[in-house]
């Protein structure tokens, strides 16, 4: 009997949740899974060739919004529609886990928003997109705040 070899693999998986505020009031909130982009895995890949030399060039903590809901797909580089981009704080979350929290605060990232991706840069339009999800649509106002928690999971 051949005995079973244990995976060597790893595999990247996640899933955002997305909390709306009105006020102290929490009036919605949305989650699902995301899909790894295949540049998202490019970036990793050389993520870990150049963390000895230091992770200051190797920033994925940027999430950004958008109004785009046309399905994920691994080749995607970009929101279709983004509205804002923020800096997120990233944390370690037992069970290899990566974690980005990120808040809009009132007046940023205001419309409908559906579409969500995790960057490389603070600057729009640039960067690496590791991953990108698509969502039911949260309307979020002016005066909202938006709370996106984005995980990725090493298994």
């Amino acid at each position: 009997m051949e005995t079973e070899k244990p995976s060597r693999d790893i595999r990247l998986s996640g899933h955002w949740r997305c909390i709306l505020h009105r006020g102290n009031a929490v009036v919605q909130e949305v989650a699902g899974k995301n899909v790894v982009t295949t540049n998202g895995k490019d970036f990793l890949a050389a993520f870990l060739n150049a963390a000895a030399g230091g992770a200051a060039t190797f920033t994925m903590r940027y999430v950004a919004v958008g109004t785009d809901a046309t399905a994920e797909a691994a080749a995607q580089t970009a929101l279709g529609a983004e509205l804002a981009r923020v800096s997120g704080v990233v944390s370690y979350v037992s069970g290899a886990i990566y974690q980005v929290t990120a808040t809009f605060a009132s007046g940023v990232g205001t419309g409908a928003i559906v579409e969500y991706g995790l960057f490389s840069t603070l600057t729009s339009s640039a960067g690496t997109m590791l991953t990108r999800d698509t969502e039911s649509v949260i309307n979020k106002g002016a005066n909202d705040t938006l709370t996106v928690v984005h995980q990725i999971t090493l298994s």
